[in-house]
């Protein structure tokens, strides 16, 4: 997911998958066979890291196919994808790659299609919006790996002293942040908009003011009438009235807001799975309600996806495969999601979490997913999109800013990068 935190919060993302494997406990076929993987860091430190999870989900791999070896390679965030794309470029591309997008490599012919690896029974429990999103011309070659969605997180005790509720919908939520503001709170509403993912708070608001990043036949319309009202709003309604704390929203990133509401700095902000943990652990008693609409709660929440795919090129097509089904076991995303604080990518996975009480604030998040949007990630115009949106989107909400201008502007860029792809 590109929307990584690293030190406070350290991941961003994940579902999970079935109990039912593709013949995990015998031979994968004949010879010895080494399979490499490459593979995204989701820890915040060595005791957590991946690379943890991976050595003891490949050990017992290993143990029940002895034909088979898997060497898996964990790095940062900030260098996988490079990692893979120059060792793709290079002609050394690993068996499986568990990064960020999918799309480049899949329109390039370099990816196996998921029909080609996996067994009926894993494929199917695939959330199927995350399996939606993983597919190109109706084929998928994108397998969701990790997953979450977004709630809107409030501050209980603030919101207890004020005497105020949990909004619904947009005005409610101004007029909580004024009182909030009247008293002293720092950010009555965290509006991050700074570059590390101003893609993911836009996506939030322009879903909750019913449009989104395309349209209907999966265009781009990023300054659609719907999307331009919905900046002006917040740039009206919001900014200008001085009610999203002291950092121009251009220079909050999602870190530091998630930060301040572990110090107990802010009213309300959209959050994902991650930041409870975080919050528990610094004693901030907080509430987690969907994200309000315009008249009401929105009728579309953000998900975000990270995602395994397989290349071509080493051609070990059987042995990946069957390793993907025991990858994909109820018992493995379960305890993928449970150590990252993320959904399971599975129907199988995800029911049983809804069902174990200790995962009961995970629920909401659950709730959200089978009608959640996600981003364009099948478009190879989506990297670069969505990197502009990065850099530009904090303007459209600045003194001389014009939402209408800046939304013009990166849909401009966007149908460019869409006609150059």
């Amino acid at each position: 997911m590109q929307r990584r935190v690293t030190g406070l919060i350290a991941v961003v993302s994940a579902l999970g998958m079935t109990a039912a494997l593709g013949g995990c406990g015998g031979s994968s076929g004949s010879g010895d066979v080494t399979l490499r993987l490459v593979a995204a860091d989701y820890g915040d430190s060595k005791a957590n890291s991946s690379q943890k999870y991976w050595d003891e989900l490949t050990k017992a791999y290993e143990a029940k196919n002895p034909g088979v070896k898997v060497e898996v390679s964990v790095y940062s965030w900030n260098e996988v994808d490079a990692k893979v794309k120059k060792m793709v470029a290079d002609g050394d591309a690993p068996d499986m790659a568990q990064i960020g997008a999918y799309a480049d490599y899949a329109a390039k012919g370099q990816l196996y299609k998921a029909d080609d690896l996996l067994s009926i029974n894993t494929q199917a429990d695939f959330v199927s919006r995350l399996t939606e999103a993983g597919e190109i011309d109706r084929t998928q070659y994108g397998m969701p790996f990790a997953s979450s969605t977004r709630l809107l997180f409030y501050n209980k005790k603030l919101f207890r002293d004020a005497g105020l509720t949990p909004p619904q919908s947009w005005s409610q939520l101004a007029s909580d942040a004024e009182v909030l503001k009247s008293r002293g709170v720092k950010y009555p509403y965290a509006l991050p908009l700074g570059p590390e993912e101003a893609q993911a708070e836009t996506m939030m608001w322009l879903l909750s003011g019913g449009d989104g990043y395309t349209d209907t036949v999966g265009s781009y319309g990023i300054d659609s009438k719907q999307n331009v009202e919905t900046f002006t709003w917040l740039k009206e309604k919001l900014v200008e009235k001085g009610l999203t704390g002291p950092v121009a929203p251009a220079n909050l990133n999602r870190a530091e807001a998630f930060a301040a509401f572990t110090r107990g700095e802010v009213g309300m902000l959209n959050g994902h799975p991650t930041l409870m943990q975080a919050a528990a652990a610094k004693g901030v008693k907080f509430g987690m309600v969907p994200m309000p609409g315009i008249n009401g709660r929105s009728k579309a929440t953000m998900g975000v996806a990270d995602w395994m795919m397989a290349f071509r090129q080493p051609g070990h097509a059987e042995q990946v495969g069957n390793f993907l089904d025991y990858v994909y076991s109820e018992k493995n995303v379960l305890k993928f999601s449970h150590e990252y604080d993320l959904l399971p990518v599975t129907t199988s996975a995800s029911e049983a979490m809804s069902a174990d009480k200790s995962d009961a604030d995970l629920v909401g998040f659950l709730d959200e997913l089978p009608n959640a949007e996600l981003y364009p990630v099948a478009k190879t115009s989506w990297a670069s999109v969505s990197a502009d949106i990065k850099q530009q989107i904090g303007k459209a909400v600045g003194p001389k800013g014009s939402p209408a201008a800046i939304l013009g502007q990166l849909q401009r860029a966007a149908a460019a990068e869409e006609n150059a792809s």
